[in-house]
């Protein structure tokens, strides 16, 4: 399966604040099927959708 990153996040927003999350929502409501996974390596957010040319 082939992903693409539309946005890094990183992991230390302020409390209370999801901003990976509400941009991922963003993306939903215009028709992408976004979703938010964590790169450990980075420390950070990444929301991706997957490559419907990839698979």
């Amino acid at each position: 399966m082939i992903q693409q990153v539309l946005e890094r996040f990183p992991a230390g927003a302020p409390r209370g604040s999801w901003p990976a999350e509400e941009f991922a929502e963003q993306q939903r409501r215009e028709g992408l099927a976004a979703t938010v996974v964590m790169d450990l390596d980075a420390d950070a957010f990444l929301v991706v959708v997957r490559d419907p040319d990839g698979g």
